[in-house]
């Protein structure tokens, strides 16, 4: 369930990132998007799946490939060839597979079929690359860290710059996690977001302290892609 985020709740997180960064010398960077891949591959492999049945059907009841046929053709050649047959065979396997890709379109479907392990992989995968663009190394002090949500997958990452990985761990932002996806599956996306910049900002603050020559790196805002 994709929820749309209003001019409310983008302010909220601007206002959220304000206050995070207030007393740390971090940067938060806050990403949203709708969907973190398109899955086009998943797509193709399952509709192999119907393709494949009517090979097997085939080879399993060729009297079957026949007898469609003969339903088909037989008012104008009763008596087959062996290449007709298959030809037929390569219309039906061929109208399966593209039926199922035209199903497979709905986005709903795909990625209920889609394994949650290649879910998490590309949401991964996707906030990795933000991260690299957004924040890495964009900061004096190298304490850029990214929180990243992906809507339609209901996953997201925290992405955090190399002076913040030296002194944490993944199990650091387990609350913050727990606390913005949470709040996306009532379908209140903006108080998640702001939620877990708060958690993150308490662990930014213990670690790196503002200091009086710290300065705002990054614009502070909800970034939408």
């Amino acid at each position: 369930m994709v929820t749309e985020l209003s001019d409310a709740d983008r302010q909220k997180v601007a206002a959220a990132i304000a206050t995070a960064e207030a007393n740390s010398s971090g940067e938060i960077v806050a990403v949203a998007t709708p969907i973190s891949d398109a899955y086009h591959d998943v797509a193709l492999h399952w509709a192999l799946v119907p393709l494949f049945a009517v090979l097997a059907w085939a080879a399993w009841r060729p009297t079957a490939l026949a007898w469609w046929y003969d339903f088909l053709f037989g008012g104008w050649h009763p008596d087959p060839t062996q290449s007709e047959l298959l030809t037929l065979l390569m219309v039906l396997a061929a109208l399966k597979f593209t039926i199922a890709l035209l199903i497979l379109k709905w986005m709903p479907l795909r990625l209920f079929l889609t394994p949650g392990a290649t879910k998490h992989r590309r949401v991964r995968r996707r906030a990795i690359a933000i991260f690299r663009a957004a924040a890495a190394g964009r900061t004096t002090g190298k304490t850029g860290i990214l929180i990243y949500l992906s809507l339609a997958e209901r996953r997201a990452e925290i992405i955090a710059d190399e002076a913040i990985l030296n002194v944490t761990d993944d199990h650091t932002w387990g609350e913050a996690m727990h606390a913005l996806l949470e709040q996306v599956r009532e379908g209140k996306v903006g108080d998640g977001i702001c939620a877990a910049i708060s958690q993150v900002g308490v662990v930014l603050s213990e670690h790196f302290p503002r200091s009086a020559e710290d300065c705002n790196e990054i614009p502070d805002r909800l970034i939408e892609l």
